[in-house]
């Protein structure tokens, strides 16, 4: 059986979205800057691609959440995710970071293993091979690509997250999400989802999204993906392929209404 108290969580939360379009301050990569933007436009929050040092402690004083996204890193961009999240953390804004990459360069490897260490992060976004990155465990990546299971990684996710005080959200086929003692699965997604770049990128930005309004990072995080992989499914129904899916995920992003995530939201304890 799935969870019908976190299918109307869901609902709540982008009710309440909806309701307060909090600003959503992303600093990510030049892949996934539009795609993104949109995605949480039609969610129901404001997005700002803000990344210049020069700015970004003013801006992210204004935001919901803070994204922090790895997926085209400079040493500049390190810098002013460094310095966006150290004022996120002294105004309370929560922070949820991307780790593209981690475990496929030195650079990426250490980039995030600095983030995680300098800044206290709600919620880390990943693939399974990502997160076992992060965990110290011997892992690499195919590129940006996953080359384990989300399963494989549940125990490393687990420890982690008790380690740094924050929830792991690990996403696959079945998506899995840990606060270090509850481990949530959500079954809602399609296949489709992994032939248009920047879908698990956007699952982040969603993620601060909700973590906006609600304030317990786990059922954020469970709910967020919960409701954007609602939306791939139905996404899928009328496209043809990856060229048709990627605008057709953006309207259903727009049309997520309280009686679809009540009725067609999967998750489980």
């Amino acid at each position: 059986m799935f969870n019908d108290v976190l299918a109307h969580k869901t609902a709540a939360n982008l009710t309440e979205l909806r309701n307060k379009k909090p600003l959503i301050h992303n600093i990510t990569n030049f892949v996934v800057m539009n795609f993104t933007a949109n995605a949480l436009l039609a969610f129901g929050a404001s997005p700002v691609m803000a990344h210049a040092p020069e700015e970004v402690e003013e801006m992210v004083s204004f935001a919901g959440a803070l994204v922090l996204n790895m997926g085209t890193l400079t040493e500049p961009w390190v810098e002013a995710m460094l310095m966006a999240g150290k004022k996120a953390n002294e105004l309370g804004i929560p922070i949820v970071l991307d780790p593209v990459g981690a475990g496929a360069t030195v650079f990426r490897t250490a980039t995030a293993m600095k983030l995680t260490e300098s800044l206290s992060i709600s919620v880390i976004r990943g693939n399974a091979s990502e997160v076992l990155s992060l965990a110290g465990e011997d892992s690499q990546t195919k590129g940006v690509d996953a080359v384990h299971g989300v399963d494989e990684a549940e125990g490393a996710a687990i420890a982690l997250s008790q380690e740094l005080g924050a929830t792991l959200a690990i996403t696959g086929a079945v998506d899995l999400v840990t606060d270090g003692n509850r481990v949530l699965r959500i079954f809602n997604g399609h296949e489709q989802m992994g032939n248009v770049t920047g879908t698990g990128c956007v699952a982040t930005a969603l993620t601060g999204a909700f973590l906006a309004v609600d304030g317990d990072s786990l059922e954020a995080t469970a709910t967020s993906l919960a409701a954007y992989g609602l939306a791939g499914e139905e996404a899928a129904v009328d496209s043809k392929g990856p060229g048709s899916f990627h605008p057709a995920l953006l309207d259903a992003l727009y049309h997520l209404d309280s009686d679809k995530l009540i009725n067609k939201i999967k998750i489980k304890d």
